[in-house]
């Protein structure tokens, strides 16, 4: 199954109602991913840029772009991006494939 990189950030009162009434909110990411058929690989908060990160695992991108319109539509994140991740194997194989695609450069 397909690996995707999440990135999200609060908003500010999503981190006031969570310092009232603190959460794992791992164990809710977890809720969604499996109900699509996926797994959570990791959950982790940060300092910088974003709040936090997510590695998941789904079935294909309709799921997982299922679970992140059900989170962006929720209204507790000020941003939610995610990216697909390629294997080593996967890759190779489009590097391959680039070598066949016959580039133009503009105005070439």
């Amino acid at each position: 199954m397909p690996l995707y990189l999440s990135r999200f950030s609060y908003t500010p009162e999503t981190w006031a109602r969570l310092i009232g009434h603190p959460e794992d909110r791992a164990k809710a990411a977890q809720s969604y991913i499996e109900s699509v058929g996926g797994k959570l690989h990791g959950f982790w908060y940060a300092f910088g840029t974003r709040d936090g990160y997510n590695l998941w695992e789904a079935p294909d991108n309709v799921s997982m772009a299922a679970v992140a319109l059900a989170i962006s539509g929720g209204g507790a994140l000020s941003s939610f991006e995610t990216t697909v991740l390629l294997t080593v194997d996967e890759t190779m194989d489009a590097l391959r494939k680039a070598g066949q695609v016959r580039y133009r450069a503009p105005g070439a």
